[in-house]
């Protein structure tokens, strides 16, 4: 397993892997909040189902911690070996030649999302534990919806989540179908996975967007 993560091509794969999970989870985690743009009721019940079923909460949930910080750590270690094989002065002047701005970007991207993923963390989950396992307060099924709310209430918070679901379009943009070349999809499904990648980086950043906006244009507090 060890001479796995050591060759380039391993590597590539596992983040390619990590990168499908979590691209997975993103579809997961904004059907989800998108009921809360249409029932109060039907977010309370889809949040309180996720935030105490034993299996979400103490199988899923270490799960998903596990692959956001394998992602990134691998994806930091990508760059510092490609870096390192291409040199960082070759790669700065003749980068454009035959990568896209993005490509040649994704490290500062993915600083970005690493900081609203502390940002989030911060906001929903220390909250969320410190709730049930710190303060070990009664469980009201219906308090999910309006914490969701109080988030928004700041603008510039708002604004925060925004720029950083933009980082995550731009993020997704090129990482889609970066990872399926790593799989090593064929040259004729290439241009197919492309397309559907474009939709899916700009349809579920925007989601989220449109969540963060709706609830602080539409706050009842």
């Amino acid at each position: 397993m060890s001479g796995f993560f050591k060759s380039s091509v391993g590597r590539k794969i596992a983040m390619a892997l990590s990168a499908f999970f979590l691209m997975f989870f993103l579809i997961m985690h904004i059907s989800v909040n998108l009921l809360s743009l249409f029932s109060e009721d039907a977010f309370n019940t889809a949040s309180h189902f996720m935030g105490t079923n034993p299996i979400v909460q103490f199988a899923l949930q270490p799960v998903l911690i596990i692959g956001v910080v394998f992602h990134f750590v691998m994806g930091f270690i990508l760059e510092l070996k490609n870096k390192k094989a291409n040199g960082v002065a070759y790669a700065k002047n003749n980068g454009a030649a035959n990568s896209s701005w993005m490509s040649r970007n994704m490290i500062y991207s993915g600083i970005a999302i690493l900081a609203f993923i502390v940002l989030h963390f911060i906001d929903f989950w220390f909250p969320e534990i410190n709730h049930k396992y710190i303060a070990a307060l009664p469980e009201d099924p219906t308090r999910y919806f309006h914490e969701l709310q109080e988030k928004f209430v700041n603008p510039i918070r708002v604004i925060a989540y925004v720029v950083a679901f933009v980082f995550l379009g731009l993020h997704l943009a090129h990482g889609f179908a970066s990872a399926f070349q790593s799989m090593g999809v064929t040259a004729g499904r290439k241009k197919a996975l492309q397309n559907f990648g474009k939709i899916y980086s700009i349809v579920i950043p925007l989601g989220f967007i449109i969540i963060a906006l709706f609830h602080h244009l539409f706050n009842n507090h």
